[in-house]
């Protein structure tokens, strides 16, 4: 029987590890991502979560305890945030490395100083290059959805690679909604238990991450990243698996909306692609041709779901919630590296908006479309990059 749960995208976090049948959770709080250890925690102290709790003594540590326990063989979850992410970046590594398919949420927050704890992407899309799969949530059920879709994902003996599951903070991570959860015998059906393919094992030793001189390698590196090719493959067919067992889908690689027939395309991530969707109605009503596509898988990146999209369009708007300093966004620079070879590539506008939890509407995002329109008539992008709304 579904139950409709009404609570935060963090506590949908907690209610999706227990689904997923967690063995060891590693727990250390920051701030917006405490609240999903925190309902593990009861969960595990009541008996209703069976689990090995670990508290450790920074996040550093909260991934060396996955690590660990991954290598033993069982399924391992940890949740973190902004610069509790940043001080994983080694271990990280060290994860994807070892190929071992840890699920881990991320809160979306913004980097310090000045310091804050609201909603920016700069601090997992800073991580982009550790290989870990990347997921971005528009709302509080897809959030539970893709924590049970990656561990089928990043379990499959084609991928072995560990995730991120990311949600912007308070926009989601303290937002009340409407989830529904399914039948935990259907999640088990969908979501096996964990068979490992390898194992630390004393009985049967063997050694694991060892020094790899330089005739091996390169050949290690690139079995990750044939990795993250499978999975770009095998994450549509998930998403569609699941829709058929539960009836939820968020698009596989790239949501898409109204993009059919546009004109004019805004690529957004994460909460945006929701405003966008308001925005690109209002727009239609207004006679402009325009729609949405929200890229809902950073790594592996989908440049052919770009490349499609942009066989029939004249212009991508792109709104990144993050910087990368001295360039420009992030999703701006990968699609503008996905078109490079094409033919007939479609004019590319930036919009940097939303730093540090900054409210992005969607009236802010008709007013980023009708001067990307403006610019698409006269067929010249005037500014590469733009900040929207700067305070003067």
């Amino acid at each position: 029987m579904v139950q409709t749960v009404i609570d935060t995208a963090n506590h949908i976090a907690a209610y999706a590890a227990k689904a997923a049948r967690v063995q060891v959770v590693a727990a250390y709080p920051i701030t917006p991502q405490t609240s999903i250890v925190e309902r593990i925690a009861e969960m595990v102290e009541s008996g209703e979560m069976k689990a090995e709790y670990i508290r450790v003594e920074s996040e550093h540590s909260a991934m060396a305890a996955c690590i660990g326990a991954a290598a033993g063989g069982v399924r391992t979850f940890t949740a973190t945030s902004s610069h509790g992410l940043a001080l994983m970046h080694e271990a990280l590594h060290w994860a994807s490395g070892s190929r071992l398919p840890i699920i881990m949420p991320v809160v979306n927050r913004a980097l310090g100083p000045g310091w804050n704890i609201w909603a920016d992407l700069t601090d997992s899309l800073s991580q982009r290059d550790t290989g870990w799969i990347q997921f971005y949530c528009a709302d509080n059920q897809e959030v539970f959805d893709t924590i049970i879709q990656a561990y089928k994902l990043c379990e499959n003996e084609r991928v072995l690679l560990p995730a991120m599951i990311c949600s912007e903070a308070f926009i989601l991570s303290h937002t009340y909604m409407p989830v529904e959860i399914p039948d935990q015998e259907r999640i088990d059906e969908f979501l096996p238990s964990y068979k490992p393919k390898w194992f630390l094992d004393v009985n049967n030793p063997f050694s694991h991450g060892n020094i790899v001189p330089p005739e091996w390698y390169m050949e290690f590196r690139y079995m990750i990243h044939e990795a993250m090719e499978n999975a770009k493959q095998l994450i549509p067919e998930i998403d569609k698996e699941y829709g058929k067992y539960f009836g939820f889908e968020h698009g596989g690689l790239v949501e898409k909306y109204r993009c059919e027939d546009a004109d004019l395309i805004l690529l957004t991530m994460g909460t945006l692609g929701s405003e966008a969707k308001t925005a690109v109605d209002n727009l239609r009503k207004e006679g402009l041709k325009i729609g949405t596509a929200r890229v809902r898988v950073f790594r592996p990146f989908p440049k052919e779901e770009i490349r499609k999209l942009a066989e029939n369009t004249q212009m991508f708007t792109i709104i990144n919630r993050a910087i990368s300093f001295g360039m420009e966004g992030f999703l701006t620079e990968e699609t503008k590296a996905a078109l490079y070879n094409q033919k007939d590539r479609p004019l590319i506008a930036g919009f940097i908006a939303g730093l540090g939890g900054r409210d992005v509407s969607f009236k802010t995002i008709e007013k980023i479309a009708k001067k990307s329109a403006e610019w698409m008539q006269k067929g010249e992008v005037e500014k590469e990059i733009v900040w929207v709304d700067l305070k003067e």
